[in-house]
């Protein structure tokens, strides 16, 4: 008697937990947004995508996050992609062996809410490694499917790619480039790509019509080194740095605005003696290179490759080159500043991406 009691005890337990497991995994039917709209460029050149029947597929936007299908993820990385319905796992590994695929375009597609499904069992499995994706605060995202294709988040694809990826919303242009590329480009978090600026916030542009009236300057007196948003400290902010000719220096100003308010959260300017000419993003005047000063940065990091570093660029600040960047592994958020010509570590911050 006691023994079978305790057999239906131990089955009820078992049942109960396989049925908390697949409701932990339960598939999520949510309305995301069809955008025919939003041109993909990889390094200046626009991109296409079709399915294996040569029907164009376009981006989904869903909660902030940009998706493209699998199909056009393994054409953008150069690789092969398989399907395990048993144990639902996209591989993408080894070199493409067939070329793109090609078709007719869409051009009657028009921007329209769509039904999105979140898959968050399935597994998404990159040269042998599995990859869960986030958002630029940290927060999971799970694959989906829509029309019967996996999708997956364009942002965490291009950064998988060591790419920086970046929105201009003059041209609803997602940008995944091998080297940050000047110009008003504001970074590709989880924005929606359909607007200029957060809801209720401010564009860039009003954000750097802040800065100026706040310096006292005009557009046509300054040289716009960086105009950019970013996430800082939970909150996204616009970043915005210009030079003004003084004589024969010149004087660096740096803003950072809030993206929803449109308030200056800091600022500060500095007289420096630079030419205009060293201002240009180049390497050529520094003697570490970009590799090695990744390199230096991650091996603060056990662990880290340059899959994770989501930012890095070479700046001329106070005065000398230094490499600015961010690696983000795990829970953590790593910000670091390199002496372009030393190699040594100017400045290492880390806090937890969660904070």
């Amino acid at each position: 008697m006691k023994k079978s009691r305790l057999i239906q005890t131990t089955a009820c337990a078992m049942a109960l937990s396989a049925a908390l497991t697949v409701s932990a995994f339960a598939a999520t039917n949510v309305t995301a947004t069809l955008r025919p709209d939003v041109t993909v460029r990889i390094d200046g050149v626009a991109c296409d995508f079709y399915n294996a029947q040569g029907k164009e597929v376009h981006p989904i936007l869903y909660n902030g996050t940009t998706y493209i299908p699998l199909r056009a993820v393994g054409e953008l990385m150069g690789k092969n992609v398989n399907w395990d319905g048993i144990t639902g796992t996209a591989s993408l590994s080894g070199t493409r062996t067939t070329g793109n695929v090609t078709g007719t375009p869409d051009t009657a597609a028009k921007r329209t809410d769509v039904t999105f499904t979140l898959r968050p069992e399935y597994h998404i499995v990159i040269d042998g490694t599995e990859r869960t994706f986030t958002n630029a605060n940290g927060t999971k995202i799970d694959p989906a499917i829509y029309n019967g294709s996996i999708y997956l988040p364009l942002r965490a694809i291009g950064e998988i790619m060591g790419k920086r990826v970046s929105w201009d919303g003059a041209t609803q242009t997602v940008r995944l480039d091998s080297t940050t590329s000047g110009g008003d480009v504001t970074d590709f978090d989880t924005n929606d790509p359909s607007q200029s600026a957060p809801t209720g916030g401010v564009t860039l542009e009003q954000a750097k019509q802040t800065a100026l009236k706040h310096a006292g300057k005009t557009a046509s007196q300054v040289q716009f080194v960086k105009t950019q948003q970013d996430w800082e400290h939970g909150r996204k902010v616009y970043e915005i740095e210009f030079i003004v000719s003084s004589g024969t220096g010149y004087t660096e100003y740096d803003y950072e605005i809030d993206a929803a308010t449109g308030k200056i959260v800091s600022y500060d300017y500095d007289a420096e003696n630079y030419t205009l000419s060293q201002n240009t993003n180049t390497n050529a005047n520094v003697k570490i290179s970009e590799a090695t000063a990744k390199q230096t940065a991650l091996s603060r990091v056990p662990g880290a490759t340059a899959a994770n570093i989501y930012k890095f660029k070479l700046d001329f600040d106070d005065g000398h080159w230094e490499y600015e960047g961010e690696i983000r592994y795990g829970t953590m958020e790593y910000d670091f500043t390199i002496d372009a010509n030393t190699g040594a570590i100017i400045e290492w911050d880390m806090e937890s991406i969660y904070d």
